[in-house]
């Protein structure tokens, strides 16, 4: 993806313009992958291997992919280690940390409502059926 360089102004701020830097940022950080792996991080440091252990059912290009997006949008920190073979170390950022309490804040949600909305879908799907 290729992000375009905007500037600091309200326009860039308003999700509603579909070329606004904020609905860039949206996308970027709305998606399962990125959302799961936030929540993974946490207040934690986490190796690569650490991270995918974490996040069941990511394949190692979707991690690698999500956590360079998290990094260049300044919400993960890199570490690099010297070794061999290279140990790599991931961390949120203070405005990854800060983006982690609204994640946070939507898992305990799905918790609460998870049995209200599988009813739902029961019920919808049955509505449906003829």
């Amino acid at each position: 993806m290729v992000t375009k360089q905007l500037s600091g102004t309200p326009e860039n701020a308003d999700l509603a313009r579909a070329d606004s830097l904020a609905r860039e940022i949206f996308s970027d950080v709305a998606n399962k992958w990125a959302l799961l792996i936030i929540e993974a991080l946490g207040e934690r440091t986490l190796r690569f291997g650490e991270v995918r252990s974490e996040v069941d059912g990511i394949s190692h290009k979707m991690l690698t992919q999500n956590l360079r997006m998290l990094e260049r949008n300044g919400l993960a920190q890199r570490k690099v280690h010297p070794t061999v073979p290279p140990k790599v170390e991931y961390t949120l950022t203070e405005p990854g940390l800060a983006l982690r309490e609204t994640v946070h804040r939507m898992c305990d949600w799905t918790h609460r409502y998870i049995d209200h909305i599988e009813t739902s879908r029961d019920r919808f799907g049955a509505a449906d059926t003829p």
